[in-house]
């Protein structure tokens, strides 16, 4: 993401436009999904990871009584390298 969400409701927007941009890609998708199409998936569910969690780290600096914009995205490499 080149510029990241400076405030909560820019976040939540961003969650919002990345859940509706793979619907859309899902329901023209007719149960079968091109490579390119596969690919740009991939991407808005790294990209939806990589939101949730600005989303927490944010909460948790609120919960710590600091200020939430010091929260930044993390790489997908970090991200998706979670446990579960």
């Amino acid at each position: 993401m080149a510029d990241e969400p400076r405030t909560d409701d820019e976040l939540a927007r961003a969650i919002d436009e990345n859940a509706e941009a793979e619907h859309a890609l899902r329901s023209t998708s007719h149960g079968g999904l091109s490579d390119a199409d596969a690919e740009r998936l991939h991407a808005l569910q790294v990209e939806r990871d990589r939101l949730f969690d600005l989303k927490r780290q944010r909460q948790a600096q609120r919960d710590a009584g600091q200020d939430p914009a010091e929260a930044h995205e993390r790489d997908a490499g970090t991200v998706e390298g979670y446990r579960q």
